[in-house]
This record gives C-alpha cells, sequence and structure tokens, in this order.
C-alpha cells in the first residue's frame, strides 16, 4: 500500500512538472527545429524521457536543465536519424507574439535558423534565446566551454550571412 502511495505521489509531481515547464520545453523546441509539429514530438518524447526517469530526475539539482538536455539531446538525435520521408517547411507559426516584436523580422529569423546545422542550432538556442551560460550551455551539449565560445561565433557569422547585411543590422538595433 505504500508503494503505491510513493508512487500516485511521484507521478502527481511529475504532473506538476510537466504542466509548469511543457510550455517552455515545447518552445525551445519549436526555436531548435523549425516545426510545430516536430516540436510537439520533440517535446512527448522529453517528457516521456523524464517520467522514465523521474526519480532521478526529481534528485537532480537543477530539473529544469536536466529537462532542457533530454530535450537537445532528443533534438539531435532525431537530426541523427536517416530518414528518407518527407521534411516539412516552416509552416505553422506560434499563434502570439510578443508585444513590441516584428512578426517579419521573427520569420526571417526562424528561416535564417532553419538552414544552421543542428549543433548550430543548438549553440545559438541555448546560447541567446535561453539566454544561457557558456558553462551552461557546454554542460548541455556535452562539450568543452571553448569549443561552445568558438561555436557561436562562426554559428552567428553563418546567421548574419543568410540574413544577409539589412536584416543582421536590423537585429543589431533590436
Amino acid at each position: 500500500m505504500i508503494r503505491k502511495t510513493r508512487r500516485a505521489e511521484e507521478a502527481a509531481e511529475f504532473e506538476a512538472f510537466a504542466h509548469s515547464r511543457g510550455q517552455r520545453l515545447f518552445r525551445t523546441a519549436l526555436l531548435l527545429c523549425g516545426d510545430w509539429h516536430l516540436a510537439e514530438d520533440l517535446t512527448q518524447v522529453t517528457l516521456a524521457k523524464l517520467f522514465a526517469a523521474w526519480p532521478k530526475v526529481r534528485r537532480a539539482e537543477n530539473q529544469d536543465a536536466y529537462a532542457r538536455s533530454a530535450l537537445v539531446r532528443s533534438y539531435l538525435s532525431h537530426r541523427r536519424l536517416r530518414r528518407t520521408g518527407e521534411r516539412p517547411s516552416l509552416g505553422e507559426l506560434p499563434e502570439g507574439v510578443a508585444p513590441g516584436d516584428d512578426p517579419a523580422l521573427r520569420i526571417t529569423l526562424l528561416t535564417a535558423l532553419a538552414e544552421l546545422t543542428p549543433r548550430d542550432r543548438a549553440v545559438l538556442v541555448l546560447r541567446y534565446w535561453e539566454d544561457r551560460s557558456v558553462a551552461e550551455t557546454a554542460a548541455e551539449l556535452g562539450l568543452n566551454q571553448g569549443a561552445v565560445r568558438a561555436q557561436s561565433l562562426r554559428a552567428l557569422g553563418r546567421l548574419r550571412a543568410v540574413l544577409g547585411p539589412d536584416a543582421a543590422e536590423h537585429l543589431a538595433r533590436s
């Protein structure tokens, strides 16, 4: 009876965790992959992995970092799979836009991100959208800090090249 009670408590605890962090994980997944449906799938896969490892996750010092790492690893693992199926383009975008944001600039930026390699996207999303430190990004991606710095610089350069001088200048002002 005690075991069933503990399992029910753990399930309720995980459910609260999933409800409070699910939207943020989805947003990060959408920025990583650029596809609404794949982002939903990645979020669900990540939550399933977290549920399976919940006893370990609940003891983690930083559950958010653990969840983000699991999400990024799921994304990179998905990208490594060799598939011959269709690859949907950036079709749907989130409905809401933060006040003061330029929707055209967001679409341009998301399209440019889609042209980067998965690793470059992961570094840029974690460093700049998620506002993670170099150390946190390195830990989540399993890289050393120097590699994260170098990859950030190269990825930003590639992003600027894809965006062109006008968009890059507009981003710098925003």
